[in-house]
């Protein structure tokens, strides 16, 4: 089972200030990277590419930026948005981490879209349970991390930068 962690794309400039700042949307670059994504991930996800099966599931923040991330990726690979408030900023590791394992265990891959700020927990949870890292780190906008389960446990994760 693959499970894909999407950091959303580009989408401006932050506003800490702006209580509406969950609304802020893709820019002209995070639109290219949320296309490249679609185009990356039902390219490589066929039932008969490399033993893998197709996407089953596409997960949200709530942020207008993490669902507009993942919209074509959805409609390409023919699967429903689903949105999921343990993806959102600030959440507690322990949430978000609840829905990483509920996927990882149901076997399906899964593509979610999440922050800043909660991929790099999960990422060294992830790790800290014994997940080898392949290659460099990060968390860059438009980047995305895939994790490989066994059954009962993440056991390697690659990072691939943005598409730019």
């Amino acid at each position: 089972m693959l499970l894909h962690i999407v950091r959303h794309g580009s989408a401006g400039v932050r506003n800490d200030d702006d209580p509406a700042d969950t609304e802020r949307h893709l820019d002209a670059t995070g639109v290219r990277q949320a296309v490249h994504l679609a185009k990356r991930l039902t390219v490589a996800s066929p039932d008969d590419v490399e033993g893998h099966d197709p996407l089953g599931v596409v997960l949200a923040s709530p942020a207008a930026r993490c669902i507009e991330t993942v919209e074509p990726l959805a409609a390409s690979a023919g699967v429903d948005l689903g949105i999921d408030d343990r993806l959102f900023e600030g959440t507690d590791i322990e949430r978000s981490w609840g829905l990483v394992e509920e996927l990882a265990r149901a076997g399906e891959n899964a593509v979610l879209c999440s922050h800043g700020d909660v991929i790099p927990d999960l990422i060294r949870r992830a790790k800290g349970r014994g997940m080898e890292i392949w290659g460099k780190s990060g968390c860059s906008k438009g980047s995305m991390w895939t994790l490989t389960w066994d059954g009962e446990r993440f056991i390697t994760g690659t990072y691939e930068p943005n598409p730019g």
